[in-house]
C-alpha cells in the first residue's frame, strides 16, 4: 500500500451521491479527514477478523470483497467497481470485518474515518438516508447472489458469473470483451465451483460459440444464449 498525493476536493467530488448530501463545511470536513492509499495487484486492503475504522470507496481499479471458506478455499462474495463503497457494513454493525477485501489490479481507494462518517450522520438526516439506501443496494445485490450460487447447476452458475462481470465492469471497444481479465480461480471461487469445473465449463461454452477465450480474455459471443443458460440455471 502506498499513499497518494491528489487533490482531495476533486477525490470527494466523484463520490457524486455522498457529495451531494453534504454541505460546504461538511465536505472541506471529509476532505481534510480523508486518505488516498494506492494498491497493488492481488493486495490485501482488510482481512477477516480487523477492526473496521474507514469508510472506503474505490476511486479507480477492481477490488473483490471475499471470504476464505473450508480448505482454504475463498468465494467472492461482490466485486466493485469505481465509484463502490465498501469497509462500514462492520463498524455499524459494531462487529469484526467478516469479510476480507483485496485489488483485483492497482486501485485507488480514498479512505474517511469512521468516527467522522458517524458523527455526520447525527447531524445530516439526508447522509443518515444516503447509507440506508447503499446497505439497501448491497443486501438486494447479495440476497440475489446467494440464491443463485446455491440453486443454479454449475452452466447458470458460470453464465450468471460472466453476466454480472460485464454488468460490473462492462466490455471493451469491440464490444464483446468483457474489461476485467479474471485468473479461472478467481472466477471459480466467483461462481462458487472448483477450479477444474470453471475451466471445463468455460471450454465447453468456448466450443459453443458462446464465448470465445484468449488467455484471461473472455468475448461473449452469444449474450442472448448465456442469457438463457443463466435464467435456466
Amino acid at each position: 500500500m502506498a499513499k497518494k498525493e491528489i487533490n482531495k476536493q476533486e477525490v470527494l467530488s466523484k463520490m457524486t451521491n455522498l457529495y451531494e448530501s453534504l454541505n460546504n463545511e461538511q465536505r472541506e470536513l471529509l476532505a481534510h479527514c480523508m486518505t488516498i492509499d494506492v494498491y497493488k495487484k492481488n493486495e490485501n486492503i482488510y482481512k477477516e477478523g480487523e477492526t473496521p475504522n474507514h469508510l472506503l470507496c474505490l476511486i479507480s481499479g477492481k477490488v473483490k470483497i471475499y471470504k476464505d471458506g473450508v480448505g482454504g478455499r475463498s468465494q467472492i462474495i461482490r466485486v466493485l467497481k469505481p465509484i463502490e463503497y465498501f469497509g462500514y457494513r462492520a463498524s455499524f454493525a459494531q462487529q469484526s470485518f467478516v469479510t476480507a477485501a483485496a485489488a483485483f489490479e492497482p486501485s485507488t481507494i480514498a479512505k474517511i474515518p469512521m468516527s467522522i462518517i458517524i458523527d455526520l450522520i447525527h447531524e445530516n438526516p439526508q447522509l443518515a438516508w444516503f447509507f440506508i439506501q447503499q446497505l439497501s443496494i448491497d443486501l438486494g445485490v447479495a440476497d440475489e447472489r446467494t440464491v443463485n450460487l446455491t440453486q443454479k447447476h454449475i452452466r447458470g452458475r458460470l453464465a450468471e458469473s460472466l453476466l454480472f462481470l460485464k454488468e460490473s465492469y462492462g466490455q471493451e471497444e469491440d464490444g464483446c470483451t468483457l474489461s476485467i481479465y479474471l485468473s479461472r480461480e478467481d472466477l471459480a471461487n466467483l461462481s462458487n465451483m472448483t477450479t477444474s469445473n470453471a475451466i471445463r465449463t468455460l471450454s465447453n461454452f468456448a466450443s459453443e460459440k458462446i464465448i470465445a477465450v484468449d488467455g484471461r480474455k473472455i468475448k461473449i459471443i452469444d449474450e442472448e444464449k448465456l442469457e438463457k443458460i443463466s435464467q435456466i440455471g
